[in-house]
């Protein structure tokens, strides 16, 4: 049986006792492979430069396979995880999922705390103010 095919029971009977066949829609990469397999051959150029061009490609494909950079890498990484304390590896992977905000939103926020800060400065001036003179009329008369 194909692999394009699946089984699918039949809503009025059991799953078990009869199935039937149900062809799966084609997925994008097997329309793109159906296309290119009808498709016409190779232009004049491509036929002419091909064998030139053919192992160099081969070539690139197999040292992009090997990544010897990513084996460089993953000594680096393991080196840095021994030698740098765990604190400071959580901290920066902390600091790579924050969202830091827009130029008007932080602008927003800045006057909301400096009002804040204002406001509350001159909450805790007045109860003090007001403290002082109460201590000072009652335990200094």
């Amino acid at each position: 049986m194909p692999k394009f095919w699946r089984e699918e029971a039949t809503m009025a009977e059991e799953p078990s006792r009869r199935r039937r066949l149900v062809k799966n829609p084609d997925t994008f990469r097997e329309k793109v492979q159906r296309s290119s397999e009808t498709s016409a051959k190779p232009g004049w150029l491509r036929r002419l430069l091909g064998p030139i061009f053919r192992p160099l490609g081969k070539a690139l494909r197999t040292i992009f396979k090997l990544k010897p950079l990513a084996v460089i890498l993953k000594v680096l990484r393991r080196t840095v995880r021994f030698i740098v304390p765990g604190y400071f590896v959580n901290s920066w992977r902390e600091l790579r999922l924050v969202t830091w905000p827009n130029w008007k939103q932080s602008r927003q926020l800045t006057f909301a705390v400096l009002v804040f800060a204002i406001v509350f400065g001159a909450a805790i001036a007045a109860v003090d103010y007001g403290l002082d003179k109460i201590f000072r009329n009652v335990l200094l008369k």
